[in-house]
């Protein structure tokens, strides 16, 4: 520890070397009389403050030959931010490109952010849903936290953002904006009435004719009666289709804006407020969405993004499945609609839709949201795959036998039976499950059984391997996102 302190107190890092100990360098940072460094050693990863002041003193750790070796704590974390308000969440608006990177394991924020540095583009590395949170086994705090320990980590001074992530209760919004989240996500999903669509156009009309006329007038008045222009988008609005969109969105419209007033225009702090209406029963077209953006207009909600549901499927962890033609038609509509309204586009269940990712960045011109999270679990399984196959087979071998339990939380459509028998595999081979389609999903939907999993003793069945040998293989799980998000950009023109 001492011929660390020396090279802490020089500066010159380069002169310190230790098998027990990795350093990372770019993590130094000195703020009136205090340094700063991240170290792993074999307690894990520590921070070593040397010298004295503010930032000093109020690290909470253990003094150690003349400096302090403070735990990676979430008080801790709140100092950092205080000090070093790089390592602080930030909003980013509507004038940059985003990606959303869901890190569900609190480890890959560091290859991230390696994949991101230098782009045209800005991380929003703390991005979690209460469903992911439950599955996890992490709270809100835990999220932040290994999130700003990584941009210490990695000495990123270009700013992320922490989205709470398909919100639906105000308990959850009032808890994540406490915490200091700069994103919100809200899903309206159960404000949206998904049974409409299996309604016929009698049905329809007649369920239409219950609202209350000032309702139906306004409507009518707004998008038959008035054309809608907006450059770059085709819409045309049918008496039929209009009644079927007030039905199906009319009370979530009512939702977006009473969130709005509540919570996002009260608040003495910027915040990037995105609008979910992408969980639905079908498709969001282009009047649909143009008619969500010109009520929210009107009633003076001003939102960063909205995420339409795009036709095809989005599933989780594969490409695209749809017909390109269609999408990119009606994304250019959808694109027009979110430059006319001055928001951007959000593209949910982003990750690994190589096939129209040159499409969202052209008709977006670059200025896009998108989520990616479960891409960066599976990236983590091919890791544990590469190196650790017995664990690889055990948790493949779990993941089948919990697939069904798996399916009430994604929709999915994965063919178990095409999936090739473990027996079959050679343990050089076990990787190549991470490039088909059916395994993919298989572990993709299954993390939080496989992370929650229990032995009779009460012990974690995976959990606790699983991250040891993360731990072991930091840089080549690090080196695996840099190149599989970096495809990710660069198709995205990024």
């Amino acid at each position: 520890m001492k011929t660390l302190i020396e090279a802490i107190q020089s500066g010159n890092l380069s002169a310190f070397s230790s098998p027990d100990m990795k350093v990372y360098a770019p993590s130094f940072t000195q703020v009136d009389g205090t340094s700063l460094l991240l170290v792993k050693t074999e307690a894990g990863k520590k921070l070593i403050a040397v010298g004295e002041g503010s930032l000093y003193d109020q690290l909470d750790g253990e003094a150690v030959d003349g400096a302090k070796v403070a735990p990676l704590s979430h008080e801790n974390r709140l100092v950092l931010n205080t000090f070093l308000p790089y390592t602080a969440p930030q909003a980013f608006g509507t004038q940059v490109a985003t990606m959303g990177l869901g890190d569900r394991l609190g480890i890959a924020s560091p290859g991230h952010i390696q994949t991101i540095r230098g782009k045209d583009i800005r991380p929003v590395l703390a991005q979690q849903s209460i469903r992911e949170l439950a599955l996890t086994g992490r709270t809100y705090e835990d999220v932040l936290d290994a999130a700003a320990y990584a941009v210490f980590q990695e000495g990123y001074k270009d700013g992320y953002g922490a989205d709470g992530d398909h919100l639906k209760k105000e308990a959850d919004i009032e808890y994540a904006l406490r915490l200091g989240f700069t994103m919100l996500t809200l899903d309206c999903s159960e404000n949206i009435d998904n049974t409409i669509e299996s309604l016929s156009e009698t049905e329809i009309a007649a369920k239409y004719e219950q609202l209350p006329a000032h309702v139906r007038s306004h409507y009518e008045q707004r998008y038959l009666e008035t054309a809608a222009d907006v450059p770059g988008a085709t819409l045309d609005y049918s008496r039929e289709a209009l009644q079927k969109d007030v039905l199906i969105y009319d009370a979530a419209i009512n939702f977006m804006e009473a969130i709005y007033r509540k919570y996002i225009a009260t608040l003495d702090r910027a915040v990037d407020f995105e609008i979910s209406i992408d969980e639905t029963a079908t498709p969001t077209s282009p009047e649909a969405h143009y008619l969500v953006a010109n009520e929210l207009r009107e009633r003076g909600v001003t939102i960063f993004s909205m995420a339409p549901r795009f036709c095809g499927e989005f599933q989780k962890g594969i490409d695209y499945i749809g017909d390109i033609a269609q999408f990119e038609r009606e994304l250019a509509s959808h694109a027009a609609i979110a430059v006319h309204f001055e928001y951007k586009l959000s593209i949910h269940s982003g990750s690994d839709k190589f096939s129209v990712f040159p499409l969202i960045g052209q008709y977006t011109k670059g200025l896009f949201h998108i989520k990616t999270a479960g891409t960066n679990w599976l990236e983590a399984v091919r890791v544990v795959a590469k190196v650790n196959p017995s664990l690889y087979r055990r948790m493949h071998q779990y993941a089948l036998e919990h697939f069904e339990e798996a399916t009430a939380y994604y929709h999915v459509t994965t063919d178990i039976d095409a999936i090739v028998p473990l027996a079959d595999v050679t343990d050089a081979e076990l990787p190549n499950y991470m490039e088909e389609n059916n395994a993919r999903q298989l572990l993709h939907i299954t993390y939080g059984l496989l992370l929650q999993a229990k032995n009779a003793n009460g012990s974690k069945t995976f959990a606790d391997e699983f991250f040891q040998t993360l731990a072991d293989q930091e840089d080549t799980f690090a080196a695996g996102l840099r190149h599989h998000i970096g495809k990710h950009l660069e198709l995205l023109g990024k």
